[in-house]
């Protein structure tokens, strides 16, 4: 069976005067599926969602909606609607004409209206509150508002920029479930804009992952969790522990002057590398059960565990999440097995790293 793709980009390029912002960005996003665009404050992000709503005109290559090349339909007539950082809400209409107004625009007849009104509220669970003002609701209930706007325009994708970040973190964590659960009722595509990674880890079928106008990785949030392409995913995707190392040979590691078995194969013996490894995969032992001994420096309790930062005899710096409590000057042991080494070469491709995990995975 052919799959169905809502949105498909192909070579696009934006530049503004003289700087490049994306720099030819492919995408392919299923129907029906939550993807979202990850990376820091400028790295393009925003300009592609509005790329994909219609409000920023492509420098070069095409953009499609479904099988229709889009480049020259105005974001008024595409089947996708925005739901913007600031909502952008008139506070001057309640909650029935905010929601309204795309459909009163388009002249549609008043029974229709009302009845795809109360039916976008009533998704987002504000039905009983179509009379109420904007000034009247919380953050969170003015999100839903915007929301059942975007939603009662019967959107093929539905386009989120950043739309929880204005909310206190209780609000953000709720909203969060609540996105997630529409969408799966909804069955339409969803593409979210973020540079909280939690946030992007907990909500998404399928991660790009941008930074400098590029995609540098994409996959399920366990693959850009578990197996980062490079040095710059591993950091800015939860904590991580990188040092330096060399590639004996498929399956072995060097460094701090020792070697360990990993799971990582396909690059060439002695290659300098990078090798990454998570918090929550290193048990503090006693110093002589330990693959490599460091020194306690500060342990920082975080509610459900305590944050500890270690130094070994290399300098290299160590955090560790772990539930037992250490002393401060000690000296203990770190253990972790080869599945939680996590080898990255320098300027790999996505490309050369999925063709090289598939070789092995076969």
């Amino acid at each position: 069976m052919q799959t169905e793709y809502s949105v498909r980009l192909e070579g696009v390029k934006k530049s503004f005067d003289d700087t490049e912002i994306l720099k030819s960005i492919d995408m392919e996003l299923e129907e029906g599926k939550f993807y979202t665009l990850l990376g820091p404050s400028g790295c393009g992000k925003t300009t592609l969602l509005r790329i994909i709503a219609g409000f920023t005109q492509v420098t070069a290559g095409d953009v499609y909606l479904g099988s229709k090349k889009v480049n020259d339909i105005p974001a008024n007539k595409r089947k996708v609607n925005t739901v913007f950082q600031d909502y952008a809400l008139f506070p001057h209409m309640n909650v029935f004409d905010n929601v309204a107004f795309g459909l009163s625009i388009k002249g549609t007849p008043k029974k229709e209206l009302e009845s795809k009104v109360h039916e976008a509220l009533n998704m987002v669970q504000l039905g009983e509150l179509a009379q109420r003002q904007i000034s009247e609701l919380s953050g969170g209930q003015r999100q839903r508002v915007a929301i059942a706007r975007a939603l009662v325009n019967e959107p093929d994708v539905l386009l989120l920029d950043e739309p929880l970040s204005a909310l206190d973190l209780k609000l953000r964590t709720d909203m969060q479930y609540e996105l997630r659960e529409l969408q799966k009722r909804l069955g339409i595509t969803f593409v979210f804009v973020t540079h909280d990674q939690e946030e992007a880890l907990a909500m998404s079928d399928w991660i790009f992952v941008m930074n400098d106008g590029e995609i540098v990785q994409s996959g399920t949030p366990t693959d850009i969790y578990d197996e980062p392409i490079n040095h710059f995913v591993a950091d800015f995707i939860g904590e991580s522990n990188i040092v330096n190392a060399k590639m004996i040979e498929d399956y072995l590691v060097e460094f701090n002057g020792r070697r360990f078995e990993c799971e990582d194969a396909g690059i060439p013996q002695g290659e300098a590398v990078e090798v990454v490894i998570r918090p929550e995969d290193i048990l503090i032992v006693p110093r002589d059960q330990g693959k490599l001994n460091v020194t306690i420096d500060t342990s920082l309790f975080r509610g459900v565990f305590n944050e500890i930062i270690a130094y070994d005899q290399e300098g290299n710096e160590w955090m560790i999440h772990t539930t037992q409590k250490v002393q401060a000057g000690s000296v203990y042991g770190l253990s972790f097995t080869p599945s939680d080494i996590h080898v990255m070469r320098f300027n790999e491709s996505e490309e050369d790293f999925d063709a090289r995990l598939e070789q092995y995975e076969d």
